[in-house]
């Protein structure tokens, strides 16, 4: 079985709830599933800005990446937040690699718009280099930055970053592990199941919008793409991507189509 993990927000900001995750998580790949982990990592973004006196600026949710920024993205993302992640997997027993979309062309893009700098549009997934390390036992940790043949780099979004590497790893299943206990709907309760149907239609009545529109949109097109199960789950509970494995009814379990 392959997964993959999508880790954000708050989870990766303290040493412990890195090392519980990695811990979780380093047990369910040991165990003989293969696994790929992609993070975000922008409240560490904002905070390492903020303290140089640059203002975050975005635009439909995405940072607007002057060079300044690009430069962060790399020294935080790329590198601070990276490496603590995979350092969390290495203490855990976990043959851990940190990577980029940079590396072996793993994600190709381009510019989405110059309004926003160097953000970039995921157009290619190169995965040999994903398929290679699951297959030999290591645990790839993917930060979310993305190049082009040319040398340019982009700053890409976390949930997208993840949707291609599970299209390209050829993931059964993709765990949104996040700060939330799942989608809500209109009464602000979780919904236990949505189909494609279902969160467009979520979208389109506003209640879902900001970040969970963007998680609803990026799910459906891994859906479209073949993964045959997308999980948004509070990575908050401890045991979560396991329980998910067991099957137990944790956050809201996204398929294409209903009975799927």
């Amino acid at each position: 079985m392959r997964i993959l993990v999508k880790l954000g927000g708050t989870l990766l900001d303290a040493p412990a709830s890195r090392a519980r995750l990695a811990a979780e998580l380093g047990q369910i790949q040991r165990s003989g599933v293969e696994m790929v982990v992609v993070h975000g990592g922008g409240k560490q973004m904002t905070r390492f800005l903020a303290e140089r006196g640059v203002e975050s600026r975005f635009v439909g949710g995405l940072r607007v990446t002057t060079p300044d920024v690009l430069d962060a993205v790399l020294k935080v993302l790329a590198g601070s937040v990276n490496h603590e992640l995979v350092s969390a997997f290495v203490q855990a027993g976990c043959l851990a690699v940190g990577l980029s979309g940079i590396d072996a062309c793993l994600t190709e893009a381009v510019q989405m718009d110059p309004d926003l700098g160097a953000v970039g549009r995921l157009v290619r997934t190169n995965p040999e280099l994903l398929r290679l390390l699951g297959a030999n036992g290591y645990l790839p940790v993917v930060a979310c930055v993305a190049g082009d043949r040319e040398g340019h780099i982009f700053n890409v979004n976390a949930d997208q970053m993840a949707v291609a590497c599970a299209v390209g790893f050829q993931a059964d299943q993709l765990h949104f592990l996040t700060d939330v206990d799942g989608v809500r709907g209109g009464d602000s309760q979780v919904i236990p199941t949505l189909t494609i149907a279902d969160c467009e239609e979520l979208i389109r009545s506003g209640v879902a919008t900001g970040g969970m529109q963007a998680k609803l949109n990026a799910a459906s097109e891994a859906l479209r793409a073949g993964i045959g199960q997308v999980i948004i789950a509070p990575g908050a509970l401890p045991g979560a991507s396991g329980r998910l494995l067991a099957g137990e009814p944790i956050g809201t379990r996204l398929t294409a189509a209903s009975g799927a």
